[in-house]
């Protein structure tokens, strides 16, 4: 009986200092596949080197350690996720958490967002690119539904960073706990309480 052996990858050129667009366009795909396989248990700079056909090295001059690299995968993602304004505080940030759930269960982000967190747990690199450069861009959404809130007097202006963090604390906890399932009831509860309208 013939055996079947698999194709190692193509190797990728180098441009220098540059990004070659086919690599980079490798590594991010093959980031993806690998966390939407694997999850962040499986997920390693050497299986994504080796499935994109690039060097380890070329993977960590663009993306320094394993926690740029998810957040890239991440942004990617999430570049068509919007928050709504609706005009009304619960609305906002029921339609906007509804969507992010969506979001996190149907690709990889929610993976890279869970390797992310857990990452931020066991090296300081990680935790600075937590809160460094993932939750200074990925939070500045939801602070503006909070921000327009306080324009609008639903809530104080110095309660935003307050009911920010319980919002964020909602929402980890369900996605680390595997609870991101479509439940729109439980969902609007929730953030009756954190705009204090209950």
């Amino acid at each position: 009986m013939a055996t079947v052996t698999e194709t190692p990858p193509r190797r990728r050129a180098s441009i220098g200092s540059r990004r070659n667009p086919e690599t980079e366009a490798a590594v991010m795909a093959a980031a993806r596949g690998l966390l939407a396989e694997q999850g962040y248990g499986g997920f390693s700079i050497e299986e994504v080197a080796r499935r994109a056909g690039a060097g380890k090295p070329t993977i960590y001059r663009w993306w320094p350690s394993k926690s740029d690299l998810l957040i890239a995968v991440y942004d990617a993602e999430a570049a068509a996720l919007r928050a709504p304004d609706l005009g009304e505080l619960v609305r906002d940030l029921s339609r906007h958490t509804i969507d992010l759930w969506r979001f996190w269960r149907s690709g990889p982000a929610g993976a890279a967002l869970c390797g992310l967190i857990a990452d931020a747990q066991g090296s300081g690199t990680g935790l600075e690119a937590l809160r460094e450069r993932f939750l200074a861009e990925r939070l500045a959404p939801v602070r503006a539904i909070f921000a327009r809130a306080a324009g609008r007097g639903e809530i104080k202006p110095a309660e935003v960073e307050d009911r920010l963090a319980l919002w964020v604390g909602f929402n980890w906890v369900r996605l680390l706990s595997g609870r991101i399932e479509d439940d729109a009831p439980l969902i609007r509860r929730t953030m009756k309480v954190i705009a204090g309208s209950t």
